[in-house]
């Protein structure tokens, strides 16, 4: 292994450390053949998956063997160690391998599985919480998603145990990429107020100084601690291990120390590299003072040579002596997140260590061959985990046996028939849907059993998106309770921040609110208690917390959001706060159920809904609701009451949509030949309706069909198609659709409207083939009044007519 960065090899009498860190000599042989163990496995996995198992494909199939290799130790000290029951841990998307061949020594991990990284049904290529066949705590792959999700489940468990009293989690641990400090969303999370105090938080950084194309400036490293530390975060260093430690103690020690702590991350790498003894020793005293540089040759002059490549590279990243003391140091912080800098070396233990390429490097059948007989695997059974009764298969089963019993779950999931059919909100004749939810949960916290699970969230706009009613109905949470500087005065809002509150106000950050959304959203399988999240967002900075947003629908988080207001019905506030693309979003991304409602009565059934898709834990979906501040005449509900009656339309209204205005009762005297479908999404129904009132006078018998869900119609229409395509012989099942669209007017012409993007619901003219003309608003907005922006998009009531007239010139050619 001359161009290895080496480990003790595997069967070889190594001396102990001199510092033990607290280890026995057994306890650290022990964890010291663990480890190397770990090392072989995780390269083995990396390297059949693209060398030896059959690929048809050709192309690389990818894995990180030098990212795995640097935080082999680091998982050797956690998952055999530091680790206890109710940890929730992260691990670095680029650890996917190491991690897995851990569980898979835990006995948390079938032996089959070592051999489907990246294949399909088998280990995916990042830890994943849904598609892994082991457990896993967080998802990560985005980077800087996974990093901070930890943070956001201890705020959840917090709150969780002071308003239940007991949770099954204990700490909330993450392993991360120092590359992953990159990531703006990591900062606005270390930054964010409402987490100040959490003392089970801790973040580990693999600090092994190089991304994906380069070795990082030295520099860097001390800009970040500073910055975590003005956070109010607790900064430990886990820098030296205890061989390097030691002869920096010794005689000469000081110039030692001073030399690789100023030694560039550049030359630290090249110097680590050099094979020979003593080349080493020159390089390593290659300093202008020549005192210095005799006090460094000095310091190693008591070093074999064989042993100083070992000595020189001994980072506290790769020594489980000093890991563990400094994991333990962290620990004992019991008020404030701790983040640990843990120096490692990229690809230590393998021949590509400290390469600035080594990123997505492989090892070659020889070098696999040269690592395994050093690592001490065994050549007949390479995928061989610890003989049962050996110190190390004990081991391994004590500690999986403790991560494998059953959770202690402190309370069942909310039942699904926990949530009312109705809540009884009253509302205004004329109100916006905006105004309708905030008075709809202040009915719900009034609720038994749901309400006291209910947590709203908002980035500073609680206020500005009628949250006022449910926080002065039941307070903002804080750990601690507020001072009341103004006792007795008179408040239009009862901001007193106290551990009885249920609301949090974080800072103006959408990637934090999604990020606490997602982690508050899973809640009963992370912390024991089934918490119902609800946030509140500017619609138009859904698309700033969007790779949040998916983080958490990616990991099965079951949580409720309203953006609003939105569109171009927001008219003053010009094109930078007017959102056109959310439609879309809210039809495209898995996991997500969409509404966009007009009337009060729609926002509370289908909040209701939410809930329970919320309390479906295997099936559930989580919920968008698209809002706006624009007035809304409610009494344009009553005829569709009238004539579905309300337990008919409650069941439309959750299937995706219903005929508002039906040309069979509202025209029965115009001729069906010229019926056309008037689709309009939302609060666009009002000027749906007053065109056909026009196109009735005009002979045109015009339907309008209130699109509540565009989502779930379009979910209809694809399974409808699904089923054909799994069967072509059998009758097409549309379902809802087929009621909206009855069988005489499937070649009726179809308008679509909405405020935003016209694409969103021109889909709809695919389910008969109709001609269908899209309205919408497809270019920047500006500031106005809503009818000076409605006739600039295209979607007022003028231009409705004259694309149902257009649409019915098409219907003829």
């Amino acid at each position: 292994m001359s161009a290895t960065i080496e480990r003790p090899p595997g069967g070889a009498s190594v001396a102990a450390p001199p510092d033990g860190g607290g280890l026995s000599p057994e306890t650290l042989a022990i964890l010291e053949s663990i480890e190397r163990r770990l090392l072989w496995l995780a390269t083995q996995v990396i390297h059949y998956a693209n060398n030896v198992r059959p690929n048809l494909e050709k192309g690389k199939v990818g894995g990180h063997q030098a990212s795995s290799a640097s935080v082999a130790t680091i998982l050797t000290a956690l998952y055999f160690s530091f680790l206890r029951p109710g940890d929730r841990v992260s691990i670095k998307p680029h650890a996917s391998p190491v991690f897995h061949a851990a569980q898979y020594l835990l006995g948390r991990l079938d032996r089959s599985y070592l051999t489907t990284l990246r294949e399909y049904g088998g280990l995916q290529a990042y830890p994943s919480r849904t598609k892994d066949p082991d457990q896993v705590d967080f998802s990560t792959g985005s980077v800087g998603l996974g990093a901070v999700a930890p943070v956001f489940a201890a705020q959840a468990a917090r709150y969780a145990q002071s308003h239940f009293g007991a949770v099954s989690s204990d700490r909330f641990v993450a392993l991360i990429g120092d590359a992953e400090l990159d990531e703006g969303n990591v900062w606005e999370a270390v930054a964010e107020e409402s987490i100040q105090g959490l003392g089970n938080v801790i973040w580990i950084i693999d600090l092994n100084r190089q991304s994906l194309d380069r070795v990082i400036p030295g520099v860097r490293a001390g800009r970040l601690k500073s910055l975590f530390a003005s956070a109010g975060w607790r900064v430990f260093e886990a820098k030296y291990g205890s061989r390097l430690e030691a002869a920096m103690r010794g005689p000469g020690g000081d110039a030692l120390r001073r030399r690789i702590d100023e030694m560039s991350n550049e030359e630290y790498q090249a110097l680590i590299r050099q094979r020979d003894p003593a080349a080493l020793r020159r390089r390593l005293a290659d300093v202008p003072d020549a005192a210095g540089a005799s006090d460094i040759q000095l310091s190693v002059a008591g070093v074999p040579d064989e042993e100083l490549a070992r000595v020189v590279s001994n980072l506290a990243g790769h020594d489980l002596p000093r890991l563990v003391e400094v994991l333990a140091e962290a620990d004992a912080v019991a008020d404030a997140p701790v983040v640990v800098f843990a120096y490692t070396i990229k690809g230590f233990g393998l021949p590509l260590a400290g390469d600035p390429l080594n990123h997505s490097m492989l090892l070659s059948q020889n070098q696999m061959d040269e690592l395994r007989a050093h690592l001490g695997a065994a050549e007949d059974d390479v995928w061989a985990a610890f003989p049962p009764d050996s110190a190390e298969g004990l081991w391994c089963a004590e500690r999986g046996a403790a991560f494998s019993a059953p959770p202690t779950v402190v309370a069942p999931p909310l039942p699904v028939s926990a949530i009312p059919e109705r809540l009884g909100a009253t509302h205004p004749a004329v109100t916006s849907t905006q105004e309708a939810m905030g008075r709809v949960l202040v009915r719900l916290a009034e609720t038994p059993e749901v309400g006291e699970r209910v947590i709203t969230l908002s980035p500073d706009v609680a206020t500005s998106t009628h949250l006022a009613g449910w926080i002065n109905k039941v307070g903002v949470f804080a750990p601690e309770v507020s001072a009341d500087f103004e006792e007795g005065a008179q408040r239009m809002l009862r901001w007193l921040p106290g551990p009885e509150g249920r609301h949090i106000e974080l800072g103006i950050s959408e990637m934090n609110l999604f990020m606490a959304l997602g982690q508050f959203g899973l809640s009963y399988e992370l912390t024991g208690q089934h918490l119902l999240p609800i946030g509140t967002v500017y619609d138009p900075f859904v698309c700033r917390g969007l790779d949040a947003l998916i983080y958490g629908l990616y990991a099965g988080a079951k949580m409720i959001f309203a953006g609003t207001p939105s569109g171009v019905s927001l008219s003053p506030e010009g094109g930078a706060h007017q959102s056109t693309v959310t439609p879309s979003l809210g039809i495209e991304l898995p996991g997500l159920d969409f509404y966009e409602p007009a009337f009060a009565r729609e926002v509370e059934w289908m909040l209701l809904e939410a809930l329970r898709q919320c309390c479906d834990r295997e099936h559930g979906l989580s919920t968008y609701f698209r809002l706006s501040t624009k007035p809304i005449d409610q009494k344009l509900m009553d005829e569709a009451i009238t004539r579905l009656g309300e337990e008919e339309l409650h069941r439309q209204t959750l299937l995706g949509g219903y005929r508002i205005v039906d040309r069979r009762v509202s025209a029965p005297e115009l001729p069906a030949r010229d019926t056309v479908q008037i689709a309009a999404g939302g609060i666009m129904v009002p000027e749906a309706i007053d065109a056909a009132c026009r196109l009735h006078e005009e002979g045109v018998a015009a339907n309008v069909i209130n699109l509540t869900s565009a989502r779930r119609l379009y979910r209809t229409l694809r399974e409808a198609r699904g089923q054909l395509l799994a069967d072509a012989r059998r009758d097409s099942d549309l379902a809802h659709l087929a009621t909206l669209i009855p069988a005489d007017e499937r070649r009726a012409p179809i308008v679509t409207v909405q405020d935003g993007a016209s694409h969103g619901l021109a889909f709809l003219g695919s389910i008969y083939g109709a001609p269908t003309v899209p309205l919408g608003m497809d270019q920047w907005g500006q500031s106005g009044s809503r009818a000076d922006l409605y006739e600039y998009a295209g979607i007022d009531a003028d231009q409705i007519v004259n694309a149902a007239m257009l649409a019915l010139e098409l219907n003829e050619e």
